[in-house]
Order: structure tokens, then sequence, then C-alpha cells
């Protein structure tokens, strides 16, 4: 079996083992990242691979999986005026986090802890619960109270315990991290655990191979702890590296008006989260995040790329949701946040790709 590499602290250098189940930096007690700097596959040498996200092996840290579900490859259809959706609801537990969930499995299935926690506003957690199932670990997942009884039902029919936290996300996450310090506890963390980005960057790889070897002008991209924007920028680096691409994507980054601490940072020129306005309700509560612990990350990726962020309004959010339904595409509200911020011509004659990141099912629609 493959070695599996070390992580490491991103802000102090501190290392962390492999094998360990520590699951933040032991002196700053921020997110790791992975001492992993794959090369990816040319184009050429994909034609006849399995049709999942694993036919991009070389660019993920765990091989030979035994969990898979068959998650990945999703389509990718055109909207209008040079945007094109990538239909991520189509995943085996209806949401782009089966991208990472799977990687997160697959690690603890290795490392045979007693017990898998997660923490998450809903969609993390079913896909966490259902990869557990896969792999027959126990699993228990911690979420605010108000998440959409549908994402509970998901949770709990996969064979998880439900544990509801009073409060907000942030409670909910607080919760979880406490009890992850228990012995022998695999903390299957979206936002902590860097293995969940190297599943989430495999998005950026089905495009760059979908669209020829190349990628659009602009990759849009909704922000609440950032797992998918941060392995969008992951794999952007990779196949930059390699000479895959001769160009990179700008990153925009989409928050709801609602919660919003990262578009507020970067208006006022910040490289880290400046005091947290006040926040309010929101639609889209998968990105509902008051402070994102891998912010400075997040800020750098959108300023490297030249990108930017963008905000969306409850109407905006409603009227998204409604529209993608005419046009055939069911999608859980805090899914429609990319299209909403860019479907009335922001991005001029850009290229562009959102991702539609869950079915409409999980949420039903968004009512006044």
């Amino acid at each position: 079996m493959t070695p599996l590499p070390d992580r490491y602290c991103p802000v102090d250098g501190t290392r962390v083992a492999a094998e360990s189940f520590a699951w933040c930096c032991p002196v700053c007690h921020g997110p790791l990242d992975l001492d992993f700097a794959p090369t990816p596959a040319p184009l050429k040498s994909l034609a006849g691979r399995v049709n999942s996200l694993w036919r991009y092996a070389e660019t993920l840290p765990l091989a030979s999986p035994s969990v898979s579900l068959g998650e990945g490859r999703t389509p990718l259809v055109e909207l209008k005026d040079g945007i094109r959706a990538k239909l991520d609801f189509l995943m085996p537990t209806l949401s782009f986090k089966d991208r990472g969930a799977v990687l997160l499995a697959e690690l603890a299935l290795r490392l045979r802890p007693r017990q898998v926690l997660a923490d998450s506003s809903g969609n993390a957690g079913t896909a966490i619960a259902a990869y557990c199932a896969r792999a027959a670990l126990p699993c228990t997942v911690y979420v605010p109270e108000g998440v959409s009884p549908k994402k509970l039902e998901q949770i709990g029919a996969h064979g998880a315990r439900v544990h509801v936290v009073g409060g907000d996300r942030e409670a909910a996450a607080r919760a979880a991290r406490e009890a992850a310090d228990e012995p022998e506890v695999f903390y299957a963390s979206h936002v902590f655990n860097p293995y969940f980005l190297h599943g989430t960057k495999t998005y950026t790889h089905e495009l760059w191979e979908d669209l020829g070897g190349r990628l659009p002008d602009v990759l849009v991209l909704p922000v609440g702890n950032g797992s998918l924007l941060l392995g969008a920028a992951l794999a952007v680096a990779e196949l930059y590296a390699a000479g895959l691409i001769d160009r990179r994507p700008a990153l925009y980054a989409v928050q709801a008006a609602a919660v919003a601490p990262l578009a507020h940072a970067w208006e006022e020129g910040a490289g880290d989260l400046v005091d947290i306005a006040a926040t309010a309700p929101t639609f889209a509560e998968g990105i509902a995040v008051p402070r994102p612990p891998r912010a400075r990350q997040i800020l750098r990726a959108v300023r490297d790329s030249g990108g930017m962020f963008l905000t969306v309004t409850e109407d905006q959010i409603r009227h998204a949701q409604l529209d993608l339904a005419s046009r055939g595409l069911y999608v859980e509200t805090t899914g429609v946040v990319c299209w909403a911020a860019v479907r009335d011509g922001v991005l001029g004659r850009r290229s562009a790709v959102v991702p539609l990141c869950g079915a409409g099912l999980k949420t039903g629609l968004a009512h006044e």
C-alpha cells in the first residue's frame, strides 16, 4: 500500500504524522495542508479509464479505492452566453460533497478509528454518513438547529447518529471539535482535513478534460468554508505546473449577502477576516459560515487568480432557483448562488462554469 503523505500547518510549518488522528495544528490549532504535489496525467492517457473521479489517480493522495459509489464525472451543460453549468447535484448523495467525503472515508478505513465524527449544515454530513456506511464505519454527524429536515432524514437513513446542537453552524462545529479530541476518533472535517480538498479538486480536473484540455476564463464558485474553491485552486496549480494549461482562470467567489465575512474582508482589502458584521438568516444555509477557518487561504487564492468576490441577495437566490427550474434543473437554494451572481451579465463575454452543487429535493423551493 502506498504510504500516506504527511500533513503540515500552512501558517507555522508544524508537521503532523500521516497516521495521526490529530485534526488540526497542535501549535496554532488551524487547518492542515497535505505534503503532496502530484503531476496530472496528460489528456490522451485518460481515455478508457474508470468513469469516476478515480480516473485522476495520479492527482489523488489515496489509491485503490474500496468505498467508491461511482462519484464524479458529472455532466456539463450550456446555460447561456458562454456560461455552462456542471451538474454536481447528480452525485450519489445529491451534492458535490461526495468528492471529498469519499477521500475521508477511504482514509478513515485505513486508520481504523473507533468512531468517525463530522459537523455539517447538511450536505457534507449526508455525504460522510453515506461513505461511512459504505465502509462499515460508525459515524456521528453534528448539525445546527434549523437544518433542512430532508438532509437530517438522509443522514439518519445512512445509519449515522445525528447530534443536533443548539445554536448556529459555528456552535455545531465547536461541539464536534471538542468530541474529536477523544482518543481514536477520526474527525472527518471538510474544513480542517486536507484530503477533502484533494477530493473536491477533481471538479476542476473534470472540467479540464471535458473542455478538451482547457479551462474557462472564469470559475464561479460558492464559498462558505471554501472547500470547492480551494480544491479548484489546487487543481489549477497542478495543471499549470504540468504544462497542461497555459493560463489560469480567474476564481470568482460567491457568498450570500446575509452571511458574507469573506466578501467583507475583500472589500476592506484585508488578508484575513475583519470584524464580522451582523448576519441574517439565508436560503443559502450551506455557505452560511461566519468564521471560515481557511479564510486567509481563500482570500489569497481569489486574489492570486485575478478573481473577485460577489454577493447575492435572498431575492436573487429565489429568482435564480426558479430560473434554473424553468430550464429543467431543480437545484437546492445554496446550489443556485453562483448562477444568481452571474446570470444577469456581469461576466461580459468571458466564458465561465458554475457548479450546481445540490439537488432541489434537499431543501425545496425558497419562498418569500
